[in-house]
């Protein structure tokens, strides 16, 4: 169990760290018909968490001096500060049950309380790094498009203009937070793994184990009272029951063919 929780606290720390901590950039050039005007280096810089609504930059209008302010589209932040809530509070959690596990074993046991709440909070922990995985790379999705150079050039004024040469320098580099998303289902899969252990601390595997152990106990109890094993052939049994073949034949004879048979063949002679 310990070993568990501490592989938790890391994946977490790993799944908050690449997404939490993340800041992206990209360049853009704008190279205008009359080159005085033109902006070849249009820096674009945005982070965590990710509201790309409030980012603003400057772009040419390759008329006269003149500039104007844009902003990138979209606002992706739900996604990724639930699943960063879910990293940071999975890792308190995982941090404290390995303090617990190693230092009050004794209060963990007590009653089977301890068990019983460390089963369900994995149940709950592993169902919302499901659905909080899932949300993010989604919204992941979604910040790749907003911020992908050539959608961001098609909001420039200047671009519509064929006389005008708008080009991306530079895409943001988004391996940190593909990783963000590995981890996330890893933590999913480490949590519902870890269902089982939990559950065997409860006691219910246990007393499951006693109680199918007991009707196994009780089952051959009802076959020593059936049919089967009645002393059929017994002294009460049909077969051997005295006197089936010692009858008196119609002759007046005793017509017997167990002891007293060779007693009545002397008494003949």
């Amino acid at each position: 169990m310990c070993l568990c929780s501490s592989r938790a606290s890391l994946f977490a720390i790993f799944a908050f760290a690449t997404c939490g901590g993340y800041s992206g950039e990209l360049r853009l050039s704008v190279d205008c018909a009359n080159k005085s005007e033109s902006d070849l280096s249009i820096d674009i810089a945005f982070a965590y968490p990710f509201r790309l609504h409030q980012v603003n930059f400057e772009a040419p209008t390759c008329e006269g001096k003149r500039r104007e302010t844009l902003a990138l589209i979209g606002d992706f932040s739900s996604s990724a500060e639930f699943f960063v809530t879910i990293a940071v509070f999975a890792f308190l959690y995982s941090l404290a049950a390995t303090v617990v596990y190693i230092f009050f074993q004794n209060k963990y046991r007590e009653n089977n309380r301890g068990p019983l709440i460390d089963f369900i909070v994995t149940v709950v922990f592993s169902f919302l790094w499901l659905v909080s995985s899932s949300a993010w790379a989604k919204g992941l999705s979604d910040v790749k498009v907003a911020t992908d150079p050539d959608e961001v050039l098609l909001l420039m004024s200047a671009c519509k203009q064929q006389s005008n040469k708008c080009l991306p320098v530079r895409s943001p580099v988004m391996s940190s937070l593909n990783t963000s998303v590995v981890f996330g289902y890893l933590n999913f899969i480490l949590w519902a793994g870890n269902i089982w252990f939990v559950f065997k601390e409860t006691g219910w595997h246990s007393s499951g184990q006693r109680h199918a152990a007991d009707t196994m106990e009780k089952q051959p109890g009802g076959y020593n009272q059936g049919g089967y094993n009645q002393d059929s052939y017994g002294p009460s049994g049909g077969y051997n029951q005295p006197g089936s073949y010692g009858q008196v034949g119609e002759y007046g004879q005793s017509q017997s063919y167990g002891q007293s048979g060779p007693t009545s063949f002397a008494n003949q002679i």
